[in-house]
């Protein structure tokens, strides 16, 4: 065999176990999609679950402003229809002080399937045009 023959015949058997080893590695990109696909799915279950709960506290926030500046004009009669159009299921307490009326609303959210999460907003308002 001559220095020629030996060098093709080298190459030659490179270039085979290089599309072997290529050859091995088919299918991988597509075992790699199927591993992580669930865990992208639940990222973006995560975020929209938590889009919705941060919503619904800036609902309640509202709220409870709303409800506040009511109850401080001395407009009791509306308080419990605007609570149940702005923000329906919530409790309400409030506390009145010498200046200020304070309401807190206390609402359950549901957050998918992992449960659910107590939301509570505070809100106060002057009581110096009654």
């Amino acid at each position: 065999m001559t220095a020629v023959t030996a060098r093709v015949r080298g190459r030659f058997v490179r270039l085979v176990r290089l599309v072997r080893r290529v050859d091995g590695e088919r299918g991988s990109a597509t075992v790699e999609f199927a591993m992580t696909m669930p865990a992208v799915i639940l990222v973006v279950a995560f975020v929209v679950a938590s889009l919705g709960v941060t919503s619904q506290s800036v609902r309640l926030a509202d709220a409870a402003a709303v409800v506040a500046r009511q109850t401080a004009r001395g407009d009791r009669g509306s308080v419990g229809a605007t609570l149940a159009r702005l923000a329906p299921g919530a409790a309400m307490s409030e506390s009145v002080g010498a200046d200020l009326v304070c309401v807190d609303l206390r609402r359950e959210v549901r957050v998918g399937p992992v449960g659910e999460v107590t939301l509570t907003s505070r809100s106060c308002a002057p009581t110096a045009g009654r």
